[in-house]
């Protein structure tokens, strides 16, 4: 396929081409470019070239020199995770020069595999068991990146861990408070329950914890299923990858955790068929299972995991406000966010 303009999100496939030719990375034209779901960040492109199917990730032009950092960051955990076990897109390379593309990007390998807030293939549609042996392997995909020693694998420095939990509720707390200089937004009337439950968090918060990689955004839209097996094939979306507690990785996957019906507290997409999957508590025995750190505190992570996310989530509705992106965004992320505090406020109250 020969493209000589900017396609999809801006990708001069030409340059590209180029870039790829000064590297020796592949012959011939690019072909096959098709956009993947990126979330609402990045821009993530799957292609081939002479034989070899290709993944870019890019942040957006006007991201600047922000999101050339998040790529930079993003490279260089996929990278120092190559030889572990944990599940992920095998790196190829870093490209640090923006005037190629109007940004740094990275290629990968090309996964084969589902996701599961997509669409399920119809084997593990049909089959009870398969999706659980899915529920069971996403978790143990975190508890492998728990292991993996981050000085060991050239990460060291990657982080800062001392101090990390006495960081987590001032970090956030600024961050929702920075959102008054939106003009018209208003969160704080439907959030009132964020009071309440930085207090409890500050009150019950772990003394001391053992540092590893965070992935820092671990859920079901996060990871890509084989179509075989049914087991995790690679964890995606490092953007927010650090080295703290990897507990808050455990608490973000209670806080998204699918309740019975499929649905999910921070989106509008059922996970259907959901009967099979396991319950959020066989997820923490399943993970103690292959960890020899303290869980007795999980609900504290599980807490701050809806209390971060929300107010991560409430960041678009703040822009929306002001004009910035869409109102159905906006709107739809904004109940995400409340949907999450009232999980938080009903497990501090014991339902």
């Amino acid at each position: 396929m020969q493209q000589n303009e900017a396609v999809s999100g801006s990708t001069d496939v030409v340059a590209l081409r180029e870039w790829m030719d000064s590297r020796s990375i592949g012959n011939g034209p690019i072909e096959s470019l098709v956009p993947l779901a990126g979330g609402t960040q990045n821009i993530v492109l799957r292609f081939s070239r002479d034989g070899r199917e290709y993944v870019l990730r890019r942040a957006p032009i006007h991201s600047g020199r922000r999101g050339n950092m998040t790529m930079r960051r993003e490279a260089k955990v996929l990278a120092a995770l190559a030889d572990t076990d944990v599940p992920h897109a095998h790196f190829i390379v870093m490209c640090e020069e923006p005037a190629v593309l109007g940004t740094e990007f990275y290629l990968m390998d090309s996964i084969g595999g589902f996701n599961v807030t997509v669409g399920m293939p119809p084997t593990q549609a049909a089959c009870s068991s398969k999706r659980r042996i899915m529920g069971l392997s996403f978790v143990d995909g975190i508890a492998t990146l728990g292991h993996v020693d981050h000085v060991a694998i050239g990460l060291e420095g990657f982080g800062r861990p001392e101090g990390y939990l006495d960081r987590q509720i001032v970090r956030w707390q600024s961050q929702l408070e920075g959102y008054g200089q939106y003009a018209n937004w208003d969160g704080y009337r439907d959030l009132s329950g964020l009071n309440e439950i930085s207090a409890w968090l500050e009150r019950n918060q772990p003394r001391a914890f053992e540092p590893g990689i965070v992935h820092g955004d671990y859920q079901l839209s996060n990871v890509l299923f084989s179509n075989g097996s049914s087991e995790v094939a690679a964890i995606l979306d490092w953007e927010l990858s650090t080295i703290g507690d990897p507990l808050l990785d455990l608490g973000h996957v209670l806080a998204t955790w699918p309740d019975p019906q499929g649905d999910r507290p921070g989106s509008r997409r059922q996970i259907l068929p959901w009967a099979g999957f396991p319950t959020a508590d066989e997820l923490v025995s399943r993970y103690a299972r292959h960890t020899s750190r303290d869980l007795s505190n999980i609900d504290w992570y599980a807490v701050l995991a809806c209390y971060r996310f929300a107010i991560i989530l409430e960041g678009s509705y703040a822009r929306s406000s002001a004009g910035l992106t869409p109102d159905t965004v906006g709107t739809r992320l904004h109940s995400a966010a409340i949907r999450l505090i009232t999980r938080a406020a009903g497990w501090l109250n014991g339902v």
